[in-house]
């Protein structure tokens, strides 16, 4: 098949230039456009070294023309632009979005937890929210593609199976999650220049943080009993990363060694998701650079309760490697192209 022509609007933030480095690597992909707004008429090396003797266009700033010459949108930027963007699409026009912009499949959800008005609520219902282990080939039917979060990733990876499976109680999960800084964006050294972030471990958004509301919305589509989890995320003095450490009761009679098969299973045709040994010890350091997610199920000093750890790099399986993932299976391209 001829090369497909790529857009990727957003793309000097890290998820763009992530994804740059991934895609420069794909053989059915060609760059055609780079877009921005401060950095117009700018080199991508500028931000991104490795990208210096790459034969890549110089950014520019978006505008619906461009729409033409393009066969897939890639959109990394600040929440609500990818809706305008998405009201100027071409019938051959392809959407994959790494904001939160089309995540929530309920307007009045999104002005809630993102405090602004859905600008496209016509294609809401025409996007799908893809993980893509979890959704494999119905990202098919859709020409708007919604890349979930990188928390989420981490933990609904670990948990959609054993609520498919019915093997834990869902009134009490409890899930701490620790990211690098560069998930909160470029603009993190302004936003937390109190934090010190090279030297201390910081909580946010306790009890509240956006992406409760999708990691609820998701888990509920797995499971008849009501969902109740405590989710808590955390800034770590490392640039990139996420390691999710998940508390979980079983119901009764069933046993870790149960919970590991299931995961076992249900991952076992996925190049990307690894399911360890029980009570493995990993860290971030184990999935950085790659587009890998591994969990490890360890006991505790009660038989009926367990925790999951679960890592990935939070700007590859959290962000670009997730969306190419996404476009692969959309356009029936090896699964492995550009995450190799």
């Amino acid at each position: 098949m001829r090369k497909l022509n790529v857009l990727i609007a957003g793309s000097t933030g890290y998820i763009g230039i992530e994804l740059i480095k991934l895609l420069v690597k794909h053989k059915n992909i060609n760059i055609k456009y780079l877009c921005g707004q401060s950095s117009v008429g700018k080199n991508i090396s500028i931000y991104e070294k490795s990208l210096k003797n790459k034969d890549l266009p110089k950014i520019i700033k978006f505008n619906k023309n461009l729409l033409k010459e393009v066969d897939v949108i890639f959109t990394a930027l600040p929440n609500g632009e990818a809706q305008e963007i998405s009201n100027k699409l071409l019938n051959n026009n392809i959407l994959i979005d790494l904001s939160a912009d089309f995540r929530l499949r309920k307007s009045k959800d999104y002005k809630k937890w993102y405090k602004q008005k859905h600008k496209s609520i016509k294609n809401i219902k025409n996007s799908i929210y893809s993980l893509p282990e979890i959704s494999k080939d119905k990202v098919k039917k859709f020409n708007i593609i919604s890349c979930p979060g990188c928390y989420p990733t981490s933990i609904l990876l670990t948990l959609i199976p054993l609520l498919k499976m019915k093997l834990i109680l869902t009134n009490n999960i409890i899930i701490d999650s620790k990211s690098g800084y560069s998930g909160a964006g470029r603009g993190v050294h302004k936003k937390y220049k109190q934090k010190n972030l090279y030297e201390s471990l910081s909580a946010y958004g306790v009890g509240f943080h956006r992406h409760n509301s999708e990691i609820e919305q998701e888990l509920k589509k797995f499971s008849k009993n009501n969902i109740n989890f405590s989710f808590t995320p955390h800034l770590s003095p490392m640039f990139r990363g996420i390691l999710s450490t998940i508390y979980i009761d079983l119901k009764n009679n069933v046993k870790i060694k149960k919970v590991q098969n299931t995961l076992k299973k249900f991952y076992k045709n996925e190049k990307f998701v690894k399911i360890l040994k029980i009570d493995s010890q990993i860290s971030t350091n184990d999935v950085i650079n790659t587009n890998n997610c591994l969990i490890s199920i360890c006991k505790t000093k009660y038989k009926n309760k367990i925790i999951i750890l679960s890592a990935i790099d939070n700007l590859i399986k959290g962000g670009a490697g997730q969306a190419i993932q996404n476009l692969n299976i959309k356009f029936n391209l090896n699964k492995l192209e550009g995450l190799r």
